[in-house]
């Protein structure tokens, strides 16, 4: 299986660090970023690589030659003219008959290649993008995957003012098989999420969003290099890696993060408490995944659906994105045990293992994003939120008051201190 390494742009919002090289050629702790990837695809068994090369490229070729240095092999394909980041694509059909890995060339990222593949194997996918949670998806290229990982549609910035989505940004990283290679036009310019991907779901290719929250970041201006570099030397990004046991600061969702409303059912009943929002961006720059666990029964009194539900949840991430704030992943239980309301749905009328204070919620995040509960916490703003951090032998449980302003804020400061 081979690594295409898309590496012609100029990189003019990062010429500042330095124009005289190609921005894949940009050092990063003593490497050039490309040579990042390289290395950490070989960590994991792929040794045939395509790097596409424009802009200054002859640095790239004469650095990596055919990468025996490296103990593995390159083949090259040279832009004469600029053809957006899939133009090029189009020329390598007859070299990629098989599936492939596509990473950008001003990334650095460390990711466990091997999930991703077997994620879009289960998948039998045409193609799969890996997709994450950002601190700004109001000006990010957004997908819309279903329940099961399915892309359903794109939405590519800008964005208008009242757009409202789950916060599950294109973090430009692929496989690809060559069915997408036929939705390449030979030598005409385009782009991968401009152009080809949506082409793919129009033409009825099974597209599929990998989630992670792995490290994976461009370096696409100065401030970002920066921030990379300084991730790089903490040792962050290795540390992300899916491989790796991570904590989580477990949080209840009203009453804690938004405010209490009896039987929420409507996005527009929603309202941050003060401080809420701070309180997960400090969250999401600690290194601990931030996880919401809700009890909504909502869903089996049918005061709302499934999917207005997801309306609700998505309207909660966008208004925290507008803050610069994301939560990694939202698990709800829609049971409730009691019976005898004439609107109810039966098959939401069960003794289930996932309402708070039963720990199903925190066992199936933990077990779905390997996370170390034994490092983790539970806030929330009631003792079945309590005991169901206990319940799940998380190392501590926080209870806050009821929409109290600063209360999570101040619960998630004792935390990190």
């Amino acid at each position: 299986m081979k690594v295409v390494i898309i590496a012609g742009g100029k990189g003019t919002r990062i010429a500042a660090v330095n124009g005289d090289i190609p921005k894949a050629m940009i050092p990063v702790c003593g490497k050039p970023i490309i040579e990042h990837e390289v290395l950490l695809a070989k960590r994991y068994g792929y040794t045939e690589f395509v790097f596409i090369i424009g802009h200054l490229g002859e640095q790239i070729r004469e650095y990596f030659g055919d990468g025996a240095s490296w103990g593995v092999h390159i083949d090259y394909y040279h832009e004469t003219q600029p053809l957006g980041t899939a133009g090029a694509l189009g020329y390598l059909k007859e070299q990629l008959t098989e599936e492939f890995f596509v990473f950008y060339g001003d990334t650095i990222l460390d990711i466990d290649m091997q999930a991703m593949l077997d994620y879009h194997h289960a998948k039998k996918a045409d193609a799969t993008l890996f997709v994450h949670p950002n601190d700004h998806p109001y000006d990010s290229d957004i997908v819309d995957i279903d329940s099961e990982g399915k892309v359903r549609e794109f939405f590519i910035k800008p964005h208008p003012e009242d757009f409202v989505s789950r916060n599950i940004v294109n973090a430009s990283l692929f496989i690809f098989t060559p069915k997408v290679l036929e939705r390449i036009e030979t030598g005409v310019k385009s782009h991968i999420e401009k152009d080809v991907l949506p082409r793919c779901l129009r033409d009825g290719l099974n597209l599929y969003g990998y989630l992670s929250f792995e490290y994976i970041k461009d370096m696409g201006t100065p401030d970002r290099y920066e921030a990379v570099c300084q991730d790089m030397q903490r040792g962050t990004v290795a540390q992300r890696n899916r491989q790796n046991p991570r904590p989580a600061i477990f949080l209840d969702r009203d009453g804690t993060i938004t405010r209490e409303v009896n039987l929420l059912h409507r996005p527009e009943q929603l309202e941050l408490i003060e401080g809420a929002a701070e309180a997960i961006r400090r969250i999401n720059a600690s290194g601990y995944l931030a996880v919401i666990v809700t009890n909504q029964p909502v869903i089996a009194r049918n005061l709302c659906s499934i999917e207005e539900l997801e309306l609700i949840h998505a309207t909660l991430e966008t208004m925290l994105g507008r803050e610069h704030a994301y939560v990694n992943a939202i698990y709800y239980c829609p049971h409730h045990p009691d019976s005898g309301y004439p609107e109810e749905r039966r098959e939401y009328k069960i003794k289930c293992k996932c309402r708070k204070p039963a720990p199903g919620m925190l066992l199936q995040a933990a077990k779905d994003w390997n996370i170390d509960l034994s490092r983790s916490y539970m806030i929330g703003d009631s003792l079945r939120d309590v005991q169901a951090g206990d319940n799940a032998h998380v190392k501590q449980s926080v209870l806050i008051t009821t929409n109290e302003p600063d209360a999570l804020l101040d619960a998630v400061n004792g935390i990190l201190r």
